[in-house]
């Protein structure tokens, strides 16, 4: 059996569901405004008690201070404590007292904290009870104000004897200590006073009365037992204790609630500290929820009372708004179905102004709008059948510029192809899957492999003999690093050194496309540059001995002192200068020879980097004083040892410090600094000469540029120094670098590995 309701019935049912759950609605958050504002009003009430309740406990202490400033800045009080007069001090307290009839205790105490003269009268020597709060006054020489917890029996001295039962409990009392100074700063004592806090102290009876007698406030010991308070017979319970003193012990607020004989109160206990912060007790306010929860009461019945007569309400309202609303939607709902079968001359009247008389108009232009636009398809339909016959031979003439199109990239291709095979090197193309997709015959003539036997294999299938594993790293290292970064390596395939460059290549999407390998045969290359070291190697030998015999020809000659003039011997000079500076060369050159060869054999030992540092200064340093250059030695003693050949770092050092002083203007100064990074020692040579030119950095580490030869000095230099060095640092497995200063002057900077051993 089907249910169905007429519209007459849905209509009436979704106004009284809708009106309903909004009156819910609002019903709901009303209540919840409700019980949020007593809730606020709850905390907002206590926090205003707590925040006077402070005040006044704060200004009632602070007023101790004030009062007994003047007392113990007086010349006679440091005069008396100097002395150690317990009579005079005596008399001080007792004026002091005469004058504040509320103090209680007060002392005079000497910097061992014992105590001079008091009030009760007793006699000197005795260690002062507050002790912690005179110590903390003699530590910051300033004046110090705190709570401290003391035992009662210390204000019952003087006035009558506490009962017994209550002479050792332990109060919370405001206590002050002024250190009292010489001229000179020598501390002489100090003047310490308390007196006990109760809630009469803080709030006075005239206020108290002021306060509903639903709020309570206290002050509690450690334990939480009240010591003063409104009702000081009221003990919290064991169980609300256990919450609210772990909080109080990190110096944090408790709130919450808290049950306080039969009633429950809103409370907040605020922590008191002592001078050494330690926690003593707390300040407590607490607000009863009676009061509250009446309030509460009467709001709901209230709310409760409308929300049924806002129900009757919705009710009616319902009730007559469906039946405006039924006639009209009925007629409404009649047109639309003609309209669905296809009767577009159909229109709908309704005799009524508003919502529904707009709704019936806009539903008539829109049948006349329906029916135009009928016969604006058929004619459309026409239209369309035409653009289809035009599209037809587009695409036909589309398709003719396409075959056009590929004829020229076939040309493109071939000429391409034409390229790679008639170039020198070798080259080899891998797509995104690093298959070979292109090998042309330079290629093939080194690698001895035809094309059809790699084109289309994946490189890690190609079997070649030698290192070509290597161009299979380089090609994953390619594809799973920087895109944008090119690679070199140098493989040997057989007898042959091939020299390999590895360059990514990038679709439209700057995706990885694979890599392109051009490969050059570098070893009829190699082999005329060892033939052409292994030369320069044998002349240099060749030239060094004659040039020593006459080297040393020429310090005999210059050594007779008769039978030669001025200028022959002037001219000698300057023949044994170049005879010098050959010798520098051919040294050079020979040991970049050694080096380049592999027979340059390093000694590595754990060296202090200082103590080469040291020597290369002390070997510089006559040519530093010619030249008017200073040298500042910024290494640290205590850096690890490296491991290098002395004698080789030494000669780095050496000529890096020369070079420095060489281009540097007299009266600079020439600075060597090293500091550790990771597994390495980093040295810098710094110089406040000329920056090198831009164009002349990249030929600084190449053999025989020589840059600014004029400024030099006399004969300039060899040109192989700093080429040296490069091949010395690397063969330490360090690397060496240039950078120039933002102030001026240039930096060159070497690594060195580290030593864990001791020197």
């Amino acid at each position: 059996m089907n249910f169905h309701l007429s519209i007459r019935v849905k209509q009436f049912l979704l106004i009284l569901l809708a009106i309903l759950a909004s009156y819910t609605i609002l019903l709901f958050f009303t209540i919840r405004t409700i019980q949020n504002s007593l809730e606020e009003k709850i905390a907002k009430d206590l926090e205003t008690n707590l925040r006077f309740v402070r005040y006044q406990f704060f200004t009632g202490t602070n007023q101790l201070r004030y009062v007994l400033l003047l007392p113990s800045s007086r010349p006679q009080v440091k005069k008396y404590l100097r002395q150690r007069n317990t009579a005079e001090l005596t008399g001080i307290l007792a004026n002091i007292r005469q004058s504040l009839p509320f103090l209680t205790f007060a002392s005079f105490v000497d910097p061992e904290g014992r105590v001079i003269a008091s009030l009760d009268n007793r006699s000197g020597g005795y260690p002062f009870e507050m002790a912690g709060l005179v110590q903390t006054a003699f530590r910051k020489r300033e004046t110090v104000l705190s709570c401290e917890l003391a035992s009662r029996n210390l204000f019952c001295r003087e006035r009558e004897p506490c009962p017994t039962e209550k002479a050792d409990e332990d109060v919370i009392a405001a206590a002050v200590a002024f250190p009292i100074l010489d001229e000179t700063g020598e501390l002489l004592g100090a003047l310490a006073a308390a007196v006990p806090i109760n809630i009469n102290n803080i709030i006075p009876s005239q206020i108290q009365e002021t306060f509903s007698h639903d709020l309570e406030a206290c002050i509690t010991l450690r334990n939480l037992k009240i010591v003063s308070g409104s009702e000081t017979d009221i003990v919290i319970p064991p169980a609300n204790i256990s919450k609210i003193l772990p909080v109080l012990e990190k110096g944090k607020t408790y709130r919450g609630e808290v049950r306080i004989g039969p009633s429950l109160y809103k409370a907040a206990f605020e922590p008191i500290t002592n001078s050494q912060g330690e926690f003593i007790g707390s300040l407590s306010i607490a607000l009863s929820k009676e009061h509250f929860n009446t309030m509460r009461r009467d709001y709901f019945g209230g709310i409760m009372a409308s929300a049924i007569f806002a129900s009757l309400l919705a009710f009616l309202i319902a009730y007559f708004s469906s039946r405006q609303l039924t006639a009209p939607l009925k007629e409404l709902s009649r047109g639309v179905q003609c309209i669905e079968e296809g009767n577009l001359d159909f229109r709908v009247a309704v005799d009524m102004t508003g919502e529904f008389g707009m709704l019936a108009d806009s539903f008539n232009r829109m049948a006349d709008a329906l029916r135009e636009r009928d016969v604006t398809i058929r004619n459309k339909t026409f239209d369309l059948e035409m653009l289809n016959r035009c599209l037809l031979e587009m695409n036909e003439l589309l398709e003719s510029n396409v075959k056009e199109r590929t004829a020229e990239l076939e040309m493109e291709k071939g000429r391409l192809e034409a390229i790679l095979a008639s170039m020198a090197e070798g080259v080899v193309v891998t797509d995104g899957d690093n298959r070979v997709i292109l090998f042309n015959s330079a290629a093939q003539r080194i690698f001895g492999i035809a094309p059809y036997k790699i084109i289309g294999r994946h490189v890690d299938d190609i079997d070649v003999k030698g290192e070509f594993h290597q161009l299979v790293v380089g090609i994953r290292d390619v594809k799973t690093g920087d895109l944008l970064v090119e690679g070199e390596k140098e493989v040997k395939i057989g007898k042959k050194k091939l020299r390999v460059s590895l360059s990514p290549f990038l679709d439209q999407a700057w995706e990885f496309a694979g890599v392109v390998m051009s490969i050059r045969d570098v070893t009829h290359e190699e082999a005329v540059d060892r033939m052409k070291t292994e030369f320069i190697s044998t002349v240099s030998h060749e030239l060094k001995t004659p040039l020593t015999s006459m080297k040393g020809s020429l310090q005999l000659i210059l050594g007779r002192g008769e039978g030669i003039t001025e200028t022959e011997r002037e001219l000698i000079r300057v023949c044994h200068r170049n005879t010098d500076r050959l010798i520098r060369l051919i040294n050079d050159i020979l040991d970049v020879s050694k080096i380049e060869s592999g027979r340059a054999d390093l000694t590595l030992k754990p060296q202090s980097i200082y103590r080469l540092v040291a020597y290369s200064l002390e070997e510089i340093a006559g040519f530093a004083r010619d030249q008017g250059v200073s040298l500042v030695n910024d290494v640290d003693q205590d850096l690890v040892p490296v491991l290098g050949d002395h004698d080789r770092l030494i000669q780095v050092l050496t000529n890096l410090l020369s070079n420095a002083v060489k281009f540097s203007p007299a009266g600079k100064t020439v600075t060597i600094s090293a500091r550790r990074i990771a597994d390495f020692l980093e040295l810098s040579v710094k110089d406040e000469g000329r920056t090198i030119a831009r164009c002349d950095r990249d030929k600084l580490f190449q053999k025989f540029p020589q840059l600014r030869g004029g400024e030099a000095g006399e004969g300039g230099g060899t040109g192989l120094g700093l080429a040296i060095c490069k091949e010395i640092v690397e063969l330490h497995h360090g690397k060496i670098s240039y950078h120039a200063e933002n102030e001026g002057g240039n930096v060159f900077t070497f690594t060195v590995p580290v030593c864990g051993e001791s020197i």
